[in-house]
Parts: structure tokens; sequence; C-alpha cells
């Protein structure tokens, strides 16, 4: 005799999740594929280069130690923290303490979903952009706030009006995101721009959330900067940052945030009972990659250099304009007339076997964009120009 099921019901904060974005690209993704299409991928931002050798040869030997095969340390390891302590130092000029001013996490996107929990009250406003990275609004809502979404837009630069924010929405407001090198748009923000938000944060005693995830994938040697190194930034706010990119290490899940010592110990109290850290081999191979030499780097982001202007130049030369990124490894590309993004992303997919991102999956002021990341090969990135080429 069967038993009676239990009636399951979702909690409305997961009822009313939106469709993550990139669990609808894999899906596009294996229709595709079981049509038969030689499907070139262009639309997650998953590094298609190995990690480097030194840092898995690292992680060969870490994994073997005993004393790492029991729980982590919770805050991450000291030698771990160090090693951002004097990566900050090295690259952006930044005096960080290790042991109050640094937090290991697994993957920045952990650390990003988690910070509203330790500091948003229900009702409390936090400021989101738009088009922007899912994970800030769902964070929110899981926390019980409310998003005010900052519309990133051509016309500024694609950073936030601050000015534009009613005053009653900054009295309000608990926490503010914001993130360059911009993922999906490709933009980099000023030092006016971070000066400008200190100044707010400072006014209305707002804590900001910089992710800066993309800050080692730049062009034309123009280095983007870090909102740490902005005089005040460590007074009102974090930075978050990964291995992910940097590195080729988005499997490996490892990433930190810095900054604010009173944040960092929220997010970590958050951590400690939510997750038991991270493994400890990771963190070793993670301080290997940290002193990678930069002739390294440098040929990372010379691969991406080359795709960017492969594309850059066979998307402009079909006519679409694009924004020509000095940072990150994307192109955010507006859809020719008689189509929206969905739309265009869909033709472009049925027609040539290219998959992007639309651009209205990253938010309403998205619309009118798909993104292209770089992370194919230069020969498949000109076959996909030719794809497209061929149907516009």
């Amino acid at each position: 005799m069967l038993k009676p099921q239990v009636f399951v019901e979702m909690a409305s904060r997961v009822k009313n999740l939106p469709p993550y974005l990139f669990a609808s690209i894999d899906k596009m993704k294996q229709e595709a594929k079981a049509k038969g299409i030689d499907l070139i991928d262009m639309s997650i931002g998953d590094p298609d280069m190995p990690t480097p050798s030194h840092i898995i040869d690292a992680m060969k030997v870490a994994v073997s130690k005993p004393e790492h095969h029991r729980y982590p340390s919770y805050e991450g390891m000291l030698s771990f923290r160090e090693a951002v302590s004097d990566w900050y130092k090295r690259r952006f000029n930044v005096i960080l303490d290790p042991r109050t001013e640094v937090l290991s996490l697994i993957g920045s996107k952990e650390g990003i979903g988690h910070i509203p929990l330790a500091f948003v009250e229900p009702g409390d406003t936090v400021l989101v952009p738009s088009p922007g990275y899912p994970v800030y609004p769902v964070s929110v809502m899981f926390a019980g706030g409310e998003s005010h979404i900052m519309p990133l837009n051509e016309e500024n630069g694609f950073l936030p009006d601050l000015k534009s924010i009613p005053q009653r929405t900054l009295m309000n407001t608990k926490l503010m995101f914001i993130n360059y090198p911009n993922n999906p748009t490709s933009a980099t923000a000023s030092r006016a721009f971070y000066e400008e938000v200190i100044n707010i944060a400072d006014k209305y005693n707002i804590i900001v959330c910089h992710d800066a995830a993309y800050s080692e994938i730049y062009f034309d040697g123009e280095k983007p900067l870090s909102f740490m190194e902005i005089d005040g930034a460590k007074s009102v706010g974090i930075e978050f940052h990964s291995l992910s990119k940097t590195y080729n290490m988005t499997g490996w899940r490892i990433g930190f945030a810095v900054g604010n010592s009173q944040i960092i110990a929220g997010l970590g109290k958050i951590k400690t009972n939510l997750d038991s850290g991270v493994f400890q081999a990771i963190q070793e191979a993670a301080i290997v990659a940290l002193n990678t030499d930069e002739k390294i780097l440098a040929d990372i982001r010379k691969t991406y250099q080359e795709r960017r202007d492969l594309l850059y130049d066979g998307l402009t030369g079909m006519g679409l304009e694009v924004l020509k990124p000095k940072a990150s490894f994307y192109l955010w590309t507006k859809v020719p007339k008689g189509f929206d993004s969905s739309s265009f992303v869909a033709h472009i997919l049925d027609k040539a076997g290219v998959l992007s991102t639309p651009g209205n999956g990253f938010g309403a002021p998205g619309e009118g964009y798909i993104r292209f990341a770089l992370t194919v090969s230069a020969a498949r990135t000109k076959e996909a120009i030719e794809r497209i080429k061929k149907i516009l």
C-alpha cells in the first residue's frame, strides 16, 4: 500500500525567486546540443583556460597533508589571510590587518549572498545596481530587505546616478552594492566616483559592498582602482574579491572579503553559523596563486585582449554598437532594430549556433543589450563572428 505523500510547499522567499539567469542559459545550451547544433558558448564568464600549473602542483602537495583533512578555521588560515594582505599591499598599496580585516570566502558569490543577513533588517533598503549580478537583489530578498534599483545607463558611463536617489530612500538605506570593473557592462569607475560613494555612505551611515572580482582582467595597461585605496573607504565598507577570474580557478571556490573590521566580523558571524570554511588545501594553493609571477598573469590578460579586439572589431564591423571594455572579459552589445534582448539571443543561437546572454536577465535596465563573454578561443571567436555576419 502506497503511503500518502507529504504536501510540500516552498517558502515564499523561494516561490518569489525569479528564474536564475544562468540556470536558464544552461537549459538553452542543453536544448541546442540536443538539436545537434555546434554550439559556440559565449554566455557565461567561466574561463576556458586551465588553472596555471604551479597552482595545481601546490594543491597536489597540500591535499595529501593530514592536517588539512579536518575542519578548517572559520575565518581562514592566518597564512592565507596574510597572503591576501600582502597582495593588497603590492597591488593597491593598501594596508590590511590580516587578523581583523581579511576573511576567507567560499568564492565571492557566497560572501555577497551572506552579507545582507548580517546587517539588513526587514524593511531596510539596499541600493542595488541594475543591470547587475543577480545575486545582489536575491541576497537582499532573503534578508527581508527591499532593493532600490540604481539604473546603470550608458549616458552616465554605466555608473549609478547617486544624486538622483531620494533623500528619504538614503535615510532608510542600510547597504549599497557597487561593482567595478562591472559585470555585465564592463564599465570601470573613477576615483571621483568612489569618493562620491564614500561621502554619501558617511553622511547616511550606509555600508558599502564593492564587488571587485574582475579587477585583474584589464587591458592596455590600465589597472582598475580598488575601492579600498580611496581615502575613507575602510571607514564605510568592504571589498569582495575572488581568485576565480584572475587565476582561472572558478571551480576551486575560494575568495575573500577585506576592509572594515566590524563589517568583516559581522559577515564572519553569519559564516560561522552557516558554513565550516574553505578546505585548507585550497587555501594553501591560493597562497601560491596570490604570489603568481606577473608574466603568467600578463599572458592571461594578453589572451583576453586578443579576443576582445577580435570580437569588438568583428561586431562593430557588422554595424553593431559595442562598448569596448577597458577591463573584465565581457562585451556589452546593443541589439539591432527589430529585436529585444531575448529575441536577439534566441535569433543568433537558432541561426548561428552562438550563445550569448540577454541583458534584461541582469535587470530591466539591461534591456536592449546582450553580453558576450571572451571565454572561447580566438579561432572559435573568429568562427562566431563569421556565423553572426551571415545571419545579419
